[in-house]
This record gives structure tokens, sequence and C-alpha cells, in this order.
């Protein structure tokens, strides 16, 4: 864990390595409390199994600083990793939420997986947030900004003075996150650029992943200002004509993420894996020739 100090706040930051996913813990300096933002569950694909790695990490954080769990918090479906929401619910007590708009998502996938026995009202989670909708984490006062873009149910986070962005910005040398995947739109994704980039110069951007370009060490922050001067697709000068040219001939180009097909079957259904089988096994399925053509 790499900590970040704030005014009355610290950021626990946890880079998961084999999907380039940054985990976040958000804790209130005064009362312990805490809340946990985009945990992933370990998948490997080959031997299609999963494991808790990087959960028990952050719960052994917890339990070293004494912490209490108010929150598990996903910023949207993942479409790169597995949520370890409910485990770390389940580990911690904390109420798991995401944006009131996944039910969109639930039911963009409910048919492209065939899943009609699939609630698609956000059931899965304890709480869906609307845009705007004000919560605390202990004494903290925290805020949602609906983001779309990326995708239909994007949100972002600002605690104090950090702003948890995962896919709507990236580090300044990365730009943005792709808005191609089902639901996706680039201009959506500009105007929810432009409210981040709208908060206070000095607010922290935590975004969701880096990649390490050009092997540079892996960062998961910046600041609004830089994001601002610095960001490659969205710096101060770029309009909405050319931003959204950028990110679609950019999306036009790239295969679909390893573990999509994958890992959104489980995050629509809030991070649980599918029921077993007659057999005692649980299956993923896998929409065959429904995204192409093979890049």
């Amino acid at each position: 864990m790499i900590e970040y100090n704030h005014k009355g706040m610290t950021v626990a930051s946890l880079h998961d390595e084999r999907t380039g996913s940054f985990q976040y813990v958000v804790v209130d300096d005064t009362t312990k409390a805490a809340a946990i933002i985009d945990p992933v569950l370990d998948f490997d694909p080959r031997a299609g199994a999963t494991a808790t790695d990087n959960a028990d990490l952050i719960l052994e954080y917890v339990r070293a600083k004494g912490l209490t769990v108010e929150w598990v918090l996903d910023t949207h479906p993942h479409a790169d990793h597995f949520s370890a929401a409910p485990y770390l619910a389940e580990k911690t007590g904390g109420k798991t939420a995401i944006g009131a708009k996944v039910v969109e998502v639930q039911k963009l996938w409910q048919d492209i997986y065939c899943l009609p026995d699939l609630p698609v009202d956000g059931s899965q989670w304890d709480h869906l947030f609307a845009d705007g909708e004000q919560f605390r984490i202990g004494s903290l006062d925290a805020h949602v900004m609906l983001s779309p873009g990326h995708t239909l149910a994007s949100i972002t986070y600002v605690v104090g003075d950090a702003a948890f962005v995962h896919d709507t910005l990236m580090v300044p040398d990365s730009g943005t996150s792709r808005a191609d995947f089902p639901g996706g739109d680039a201009h959506a994704l500009w105007r929810s650029i432009r409210a981040i980039l709208d908060l206070s110069p000095e607010t922290a951007t935590y975004v969701g992943h880096d990649y390490g370009k050009d092997d540079r060490e892996v960062i998961g922050r910046s600041t609004v200002a830089e994001q601002r001067r610095d960001n490659i697709h969205v710096h101060d000068g770029i309009d909405e004509a050319e931003f959204v040219a950028t990110r679609e001939k950019r999306d036009a180009s790239l295969p679909l993420p390893d573990l999509m097909l994958a890992a959104l079957q489980v995050n629509i259904r809030g991070g649980r894996l599918p029921d077993a089988e007659v057999c005692g096994t649980a299956f993923l399925k896998v929409p065959l020739n429904r995204f192409g053509p093979l890049k």
C-alpha cells in the first residue's frame, strides 16, 4: 500500500499488476472510518480460477490500521477485472454501492449474455447513488458525480480534495479511457471530463489504471491542474471535436480487453460469480460472434 495524506484524510493505494488496476482505501483520520473503492477479485483466465489475494491485502491494511469499513464502492461495472465488493462487504460489514445508472448497463448486457433471469434493478448492491448525491465516510463529506462516456453508469466519487475518477481519466501521459464499449460515447466522455476538470485545481485525481507507459514508474494520481496542463487528450486548448476525433480513431484500433467478456457477466451481478449448475460447477458464458471483426 502507498499512502497519500490529505487534510483529515488518508488515501491508501494498491496496484494490481496483472490488470493494471488501482484499488483505494479512503480513511477518515478522525474516526478511522473507511471506504474501499474498486477492489479487485483475482482471476486467472487460463485456469478459470478466482482468488482473493488483492482483497486480502486490503483486509490486512484495514485490520492493521484498526479501520471500520462503512462502504465498499465501485465506480462502474468493470470490463478489465472482477469486483471483489461482495467478498469485502462480507468480511467487513461495509455497504456495497454503485451508480444508479447501473440498471441500464444490466439491461444492455442481460441481452448480450442472454440472461433472462438476471434481476436488472440494481438489487445486487446495498445502495445506488444518484447524480449529485451526498454521503459521508465517518466525518468526511463526499458526493457523487455522474461521469458517463466510458460506460453508461460511470461515476466519480469526490471526497474532500480527492476525486476517484477511475476510467474517465487516466494519468496525463496516457490521456483517457476508451468510449467504444456498448453504451459508451465519446461526446459524453468529453462532458464528464470537463466537469471533473472544473473541480478545484489542487484536487487529486485518483485513476483506475496505469500500465507504466514507456517503462516509467506506475503512478495512479495527479491533480486537476496537472490534468488540465498535461493530459494528452484533454489538456486546455483541446476542444470537443478534436477530442472525439482522437478518441474514436484510437478506439477503432483497439481489441477488446482480455477479461471483458468474463468480467462483465460477473460485475453486472455486483461481483458475484454465476450460480453453480447441476454438476456443482459454475460457468462463464462467451457470446460468440457478437463482437468483431478480429483486430
